[in-house]
């Protein structure tokens, strides 16, 4: 059996200093706001609670010079969050970073590539 062809999936975050990172989750976490216009259903969509949904974009917030979501009081008339324009470019942005990181790899994938045996080792590994 010869080694299956690879191929590249990363996961890229950014971290600044102890305190703070973005990655593909928060990034999700965004996008998810920006298409169902609320925090509650964009936790939802994710498979996460909304406390932890609340904090992620609080702390995205507060990071960031300027608010990533706005958010409206619920009640009667409803609430609503929506990512303001300061998010669409921090989302944008570190799309930006994750696919420029993507073509790097993937450009050097070939080569990295013939590094590996031709066929994969027998028995279990760990």
């Amino acid at each position: 059996m010869l080694m299956p062809a690879a191929t590249a999936r990363l996961r890229v975050r950014v971290q600044f200093g102890d305190g703070f990172a973005i990655g593909p989750g928060k990034a999700d976490l965004l996008e998810a706001v920006a298409q169902t216009g609320s925090i509650s259903a964009a936790a939802r969509v994710m498979k996460m609670s909304y406390r932890r949904a609340w904090l992620l974009i609080d702390a995205m917030n507060q990071y960031f010079r300027e608010p990533v979501v706005d958010t409206a009081t619920g009640g009667r008339g409803g609430g609503g969050a929506q990512i303001t324009a300061f998010g669409t470019t921090v989302l944008k942005d570190f799309r930006t970073m994750e696919a420029g990181a993507l073509a790097a790899v993937s450009k050097r994938l070939p080569n990295f590539s013939r590094l590996l045996r031709k066929t994969p080792p027998t028995g279990k590994l760990y």
